[in-house]
């Protein structure tokens, strides 16, 4: 999720360099990381976009948002640098 009130974009990438799955979803949340979630130190090249994807709805977002400051609260250090 990133920060901001424009409309939510997906983009398709590819990398410029070393890559790795992802350690906040692979083998904790999705084991075998079937949401194809990467993690890269190296720029990523845009190659598309996907615009026909339906997003979450307003009330979904507000409560993932809602929960990271619930997070970030407790003191949780939820992200894998």
């Amino acid at each position: 999720m990133a920060r901001g009130d424009g409309r939510g974009r997906i983009f398709v990438v590819e990398p410029t360099g070393p890559f790795e799955d992802d350690p906040n979803l692979t083998n904790k949340k999705f084991p075998g990381n079937p949401t194809r979630s990467y993690r890269s130190r190296a720029p990523l090249r845009i190659v598309g976009e996907l615009a026909t994807w339906r997003g979450h709805s307003p009330e979904q977002i507000e409560a993932m948002k809602d929960g990271l400051v619930a997070l970030n609260r407790g003191g949780a250090a939820i992200i894998d640098d």
